[in-house]
């Protein structure tokens, strides 16, 4: 049995509890007045001990472009360094603020496979193409992979993953049917997955290469979001988009053999205008294949080059939180022929607002909010 507190013991314990409380409570209970307030502080410096220098803390907004930069031949250019690079936002030039070489980082893929009724005669093509991707840039130990599919809706069949066979298992049970939802599948496949995908183990758990690969006709036809939608969470969530299509419209009927370099595609549908598009706004390159043999070089190619790029982070000096479109445009001047692939804008966007991304200026550019960083430094 719990003997009771005797009077000595609870007034102990009251008066501990009311020292504890904050000094504007108690001040309200009656225990005490209102300190006097202290002196006003200089903006932008934070109170500190008297025994330490103060602390300067300034809002600084940062945007960061992932750029990968080939020569004539297009091939990879990974030797250049922070003073090659010239960026322009709207047009005025921007100091590089930080710069780095990224290379041989892990990489986190989402697959997306297009199973809606208009690509029912080129199932077995996606299957080929997504499992021949993920064997040609996949390592195992190192980088993984999820497989999304999507129709009416998306659907992830297999989550995140290193194991090659277990995506190709899934993979290779699709069956396609229903409407398309193409920017439903982008948007979600950004915001639930890529943004926050298996960390690696190390010294910068952080450090991994967001990536998509969107097989499709490209035609949308179901989803809630638009285009300018998906496209903006893409680059929030700094994820390169390639773009492979299943459209087969561009053969010209009149030959009989379209393996034939000779007639290659002509044209580009409104689906596959779509999905050069998404990759162009994201960094990102389109592929408009016959068959999957047509792909494999290019395979490579993708893995090496996510492999090599360069990572430039500026504070851009004409920005104003009014969720306006700025376009970027990131230059090698000194090195004639060198062509730079990179994301081609964002929205500068409020901090309590948000701008509409369908009022981007055509054709659908891809949004992306600064992030706003704290820094400790001078004013």
């Amino acid at each position: 049995m719990n003997r009771p507190l005797d009077r000595p013991s609870f007034g102990l314990i009251a008066a501990f509890t009311l020292l504890a409380l904050p000094l504007a409570d108690y001040a309200r209970q009656g225990g005490a007045q209102q300190p006097t307030p202290p002196p006003a502080q200089t903006p932008g410096v934070v109170p500190a001990n008297p025994q330490q220098p103060p602390t300067f803390i300034r809002e600084v907004n940062l945007v960061d472009v992932l750029a990968t930069v080939l020569d004539r031949r297009n091939k990879l250019v990974p030797e250049l360094d922070k003073g090659d690079f010239k960026i322009t936002d709207d047009n005025a030039q921007q100091e590089i603020r930080f710069f780095s070489k990224q290379s041989d980082l892990p990489l986190r893929i989402g697959m997306l496979l297009d199973t809606s009724n208009s690509v029912r005669d080129r199932i077995k093509f996606e299957q080929e193409a997504a499992v021949d991707f993920l064997y040609s840039v996949l390592r195992r130990g190192k980088d993984q992979a999820f497989a999304m599919t999507f129709d009416d809706e998306p659907q992830v069949i297999q989550a995140f993953t290193g194991d090659g066979g277990m995506l190709r298992d899934e993979i290779n049970k699709t069956r396609a049917g229903g409407g398309t939802a193409v920017y439903d599948a982008v948007y979600e496949a950004c915001a639930k997955q890529l943004s926050n995908p298996p960390r690696p183990p190390g010294d910068q758990p952080d450090i991994v290469r967001r990536v998509m690969v969107l097989i499709s006709d490209g035609e949308d036809n179901l989803s809630n979001h638009t285009r300018a939608e998906a496209i903006e969470m893409a680059q929030r969530t700094n994820v390169v988009i390639y773009a492979i299509s299943t459209s087969t419209q561009w053969i010209q009927l009149s030959q009989t053999d379209p393996s034939k370099a000779a007639n290659r595609k002509m044209h580009l549908t409104e689906g596959d205008e779509i999905l050069k598009n998404l990759a162009e706004e994201t960094g990102g390159r389109a592929f408009f294949p016959y068959h999957v043999d047509d792909l494999n070089q290019s395979f490579q190619d993708i893995g090496d080059e996510l492999r090599n790029q360069y990572t430039i982070t500026y504070s851009p000096s004409n920005f104003t939180a009014n969720g306006k479109y700025h376009r970027i445009k990131i230059e090698v001047p000194n090195h004639n022929g060198y062509q730079v692939r990179a994301r081609r804008g964002y929205f500068a966007r409020s901090r309590t607002g948000s701008a509409n991304p369908s009022q981007a200026p055509a054709p659908n550019p891809s949004t992306s909010s600064p992030p706003t960083h704290t820094t400790p430094g001078k004013p």
